[in-house]
């Protein structure tokens, strides 16, 4: 895929659960609805995807690793941010303020840039109901992430495909920022 300067630049920050495993389907919607797609994934992730076919969908590498001081920026300054799938893990090491991988460092970035960020909780009912985990939802919705339906997302039977279509109206839904 060629860059089109037009699109709008999404980092898709993708956490080690179930759905990520066809994120690609994802980053088809994306780009049918005019986002250049750059795919940060945590490092449990990158055990999960198939790193080469999202590389042949995005034209770019998937990135899971801090930059060396000396290398060169490969990222350019995001229209949005969004972390899909985004796990109990993920949820809890953002709203804590950890920056120990290139995912949550992209995450904590984007907070304190005021750039849009959305989130797509994919987590077990039991991880669900962790006192700590509502707590963190709240810490950062009030800091601005928008989430989808966290009961949309969960599934509901084993195998029950990932919905999407929640993500792109989400990001639809929103003004995005001028560059």
């Amino acid at each position: 895929m060629t860059t089109n300067k037009s699109r709008r630049v999404l980092h898709l920050v993708v956490c080690a659960a179930p759905p990520s495993q066809s994120i690609t389907e994802l980053i088809d919607l994306l780009h049918a609805d005019l986002w250049d797609v750059y795919v940060i994934a945590t490092p449990t992730a990158m055990t999960w995807i198939s790193q080469l076919e999202i590389e042949q969908r995005t034209g770019r590498p998937v990135l899971h690793q801090q930059r060396h001081p000396n290398a060169p920026k490969s990222l350019p300054i995001a229209h949005a941010v969004a972390v899909v799938p985004a796990t109990f893990n993920t949820i809890n090491a953002w709203a804590n303020g950890i920056n120990d991988t290139l995912a949550l460092a992209i995450l904590n970035e984007a907070l304190s840039a005021k750039v849009p960020v959305f989130a797509s909780v994919y987590a077990k009912a039991t991880l669900v109901s962790h006192p700590a985990f509502a707590e963190h939802l709240r810490l950062l919705r009030s800091a601005g992430v928008r989430f989808t339906d966290v009961e949309a997302l969960r599934p509901q039977v084993p195998n029950d495909p990932f919905r999407w279509q929640s993500v792109i109206e989400v990001l639809r839904n929103v003004s995005l920022p001028q560059l």
